[in-house]
């Protein structure tokens, strides 16, 4: 066996395991995306009382609607409810 030879047999046997990896990672990435996308239409039957202790309002789950398909909207309302608690924080700092 030549130099060449075994060069051209070692990237076969070392990236199938790398692309199957990738197609599980991406079909467990959208399996999680669909689960989470029923749970956020879940949201939008509860009241606006209801989303308030949540730190949501109607208006974010308009917003976050907006991913694309195969994103996760959830991760878009985690990032508004996190920013407006840091600025909720941040105001009461300034009035104490």
């Amino acid at each position: 066996m030549t130099t060449i030879e075994f060069a051209s047999e070692t990237p076969r046997i070392t990236t199938r395991p790398a692309v199957a990896t990738r197609v599980i990672n991406v079909l467990a990435n959208a399996y999680v995306a669909w689960k989470n996308r029923r749970a956020f239409y879940r949201l939008g039957e509860m009241s606006d009382a209801e989303l308030a202790d949540i730190g949501l309002t109607r208006a974010d789950l308009h917003v976050a609607i907006g991913v694309p398909f195969g994103r996760d909207p959830t991760v878009k309302l985690r990032a508004i409810a996190s920013e407006r608690a840091d600025t909720i924080e941040d105001l009461a700092r300034q009035v104490a």
